[in-house]
């Protein structure tokens, strides 16, 4: 697994846009988790980028909470005063696809094999979504948590845009740098946002509540 540093490449790439033209300022298609993952990564992009925030989780467990997480979402989207413009597109919540993509790991571990067949059923379908769309990159909340598997989320992103046709590229990430994790949480304390405590899936739910007896 690469040992790239993910915010420097981000930095760079940023570099290249800083100053572009409101016209002109390049797309970001960002797959979101949940609202108070996102508001670090909305805050510092949207300087750079025009933003789609495209939530699509079908892993997330009970329907109640994936429902509370999509109004929890749109509603900090129109609360944050951007610099560039930032739009919202909820994905189909098929927990079925879910199911299918990691059966047979039911019993891994969270942060295992289980959750990179996760991130990758995400980032095809953000990927998918945004290829034919004019957008110029696409990418995730995701390596905001100390808990998620940066490495790994940048590899997959990088090698599900190496398979398409070049026009859409990955942005990497490692938002948890540079104390973007700790900036969130103040964001969502500042917004009074719901902040859950266990990653969506029925099995990290079941996780949580075991590590509590």
């Amino acid at each position: 697994m690469s040992q790239c540093n993910y915010q420097k490449e981000l930095e760079k790439i940023i570099k290249t846009v800083e100053g572009t033209p409101a016209s002109a300022v390049p797309k970001v298609f960002l797959h979101s988790c949940c609202a108070p993952c996102s508001s670090y990564c909305l805050e510092y992009l949207s300087n750079y980028f025009e933003i789609t925030v495209f939530y699509y989780n079908p892993n997330i467990y009970p329907e109640e909470e994936y429902r509370k997480r999509v109004i929890e979402q749109q509603e900090f989207i129109k609360k944050f005063p951007a610099k560039h413009p930032i739009s919202f597109v909820e994905g189909e919540y098929d927990t079925e696809r879910f199911y299918r993509a990691v059966k047979g790991m039911e019993q891994i571990p969270e942060g295992g094999e289980r959750c990179f067949a996760c991130y990758r059923l995400r980032l095809q379908e953000a990927y998918n979504w945004a290829k034919d769309k004019g957008f110029d990159y696409f990418t995730t909340t995701l390596t905001i948590s100390p808990l998620k598997n940066a490495a790994k989320l940048n590899e997959i992103g990088e090698e599900i845009a190496a398979s398409g046709n070049g026009t859409l590229k990955f942005l990497p990430s490692d938002f948890k740098k540079k104390n973007g994790y700790k900036r969130s949480v103040e964001l969502s304390e500042e917004y009074g946002m719901y902040r859950q405590d266990y990653c969506g899936c029925v099995f990290s739910k079941r996780e949580r509540e075991n590590r509590r007896v």
